[in-house]
C-alpha cells in the first residue's frame, strides 16, 4: 500500500535514479515530497541536534583526548555530568560526538572486535586497527550511525590520532576538535599548539579547548574530562575543570506588594468534592 500511494503522489517522477553524473534532483525531489506530505497534513522528518566538544593532541610522550560532560535533548539538559571518552583497549580511547546511544553501542561493539581481534593475533591492538575498524563499520550505514569519533591512544609504534566522520571518511592529524563546539576549539588549538609539548602544557591547551567549545556552543557544558595517555600507563581524569560553576546570589530579588499596579480582579468560586487523598514523603536525599 505504501508503494502505491508514493507512485500516486506528483513527486514520484523525481524518485528514478539519475542515469549518471554529477546531479541535483535530490533537491527537486525533496521539494516535491514537502509539497505532498503538506498536503496530506503531515510534517517531514527533521534532523537531530546534537551538543558535544571533545579534542586531542598529541604532545611528547603520547596522546591527551578531552571532552565536556553535557547531554542534551534537543533545547534540555539530559545529564550534566556524562561521560563521553570511552575505553576501546589498555592505551587505545575514543571521544564520541553526536547521538550518545549511536556513540554508546557503536565503541562497545569497536572494543569487543578489538579484544577479539588481540585475542586471535596474540598482539597488543594497534590505534590504526581501531580507526581501520571503525570506519569501515561507518561506512556500511552510509552516514545512518550519527556519531563522530575522535580516536587517540599510545602502541608499539607510537602515539595516534585519527578523526572518523559519521560516513566513515578518516584523518591522521596532530590535534584534532569535533562536535558542535569544535569551531570554537580548533581555533584555540590552531593558535597554541606546538610540536613536542610537554604534558602539562598539553593538557592546559586542551583544556582550553574545551572550554572555547563551552562558552560558545549552547549544546556543550558543564565540566571538561581529560585522559591521558602514554606508553606506561593511562590517567583519567574526571572533573578536570568546572568553567561553569554555579555561583551565589548577589543580591534579594524581591519586590514590595504594590509595584505592579492591579488593574482589575475577579474571584470565581468553584465547587469541589475531595474523593480521595493520598500524602506521600518526597525522597530529597
Amino acid at each position: 500500500q505504501l508503494v502505491v500511494r508514493v507512485n500516486m503522489l506528483k513527486g514520484s517522477n523525481l524518485l528514478s535514479t539519475p542515469s549518471g553524473g554529477f546531479s541535483f534532483e535530490n533537491c527537486g525531489r525533496n521539494t516535491a515530497l514537502e509539497e505532498d506530505l503538506q498536503q496530506e497534513s503531515l510534517k517531514a522528518p527533521k534532523p537531530n541536534k546534537t551538543g558535544t566538544t571533545i579534542a586531542g593532541v598529541i604532545f611528547k610522550d603520547g596522546v591527551i583526548l578531552g571532552s565536556d560532560t553535557r547531554a542534551t535533548n534537543d533545547m534540555v539538559v539530559a545529564d550534566k555530568n556524562c561521560i563521553k571518552i570511552h575505553h576501546i583497549a589498555p592505551r587505545i580511547y575514543c571521544c564520541g560526538a553526536g547521538v550518545a546511544a549511536d556513540a554508546e553501542v557503536t565503541l562497545q561493539l569497536i572494543s569487543s572486535n578489538i579484544q577479539l581481534h588481540s585475542l586471535s593475533t596474540g598482539r597488543q591492538p594497534r590505534v590504526v586497527t581501531v580507526n581501520r575498524m571503525l570506519k569501515q563499520m561507518l561506512f556500511r550505514y552510509q552516514g545512518r550511525i550519527g556519531v563522530s569519533v575522535i580516536v587517540g591512544g599510545v602502541d608499539c609504534t607510537g602515539p595516534h590520532l585519527y578523526s572518523v566522520h559519521p560516513h566513515g571518511f578518516s584523518e591522521a592529524l596532530p590535534f584534532a576538535a569535533d562536535g558542535s563546539g569544535a569551531a570554537a576549539a580548533i581555533a584555540v588549538l590552531e593558535d597554541k599548539f606546538k610540536p613536542n609539548m610537554e604534558e602539562e602544557a598539553a593538557k592546559q591547551l586542551v583544556k582550553e579547548a574545551i572550554t572555547a567549545g563551552i562558552f560558545c556552543d549552547l549544546g556543550s557544558g558543564s565540566n571538561v574530562d581529560l585522559c591521558v595517555i602514554t606508553n606506561n600507563k593511562v590517567t583519567f581524569l574526571r572533573g578536570f575543570d568546572c568553567p561553569n560553576a554555579k555561583g551565589e546570589k548577589k543580591g534579594a530579588y524581591r519586590y514590595k506588594q504594590g509595584t505592579t499596579p492591579v488593574l482589575s480582579e475577579s474571584v470565581t468560586p468553584l465547587q469541589l468534592e475531595v474523593l480521595e487523598e493520598f500524602v506521600q514523603r518526597m525522597d530529597t536525599e
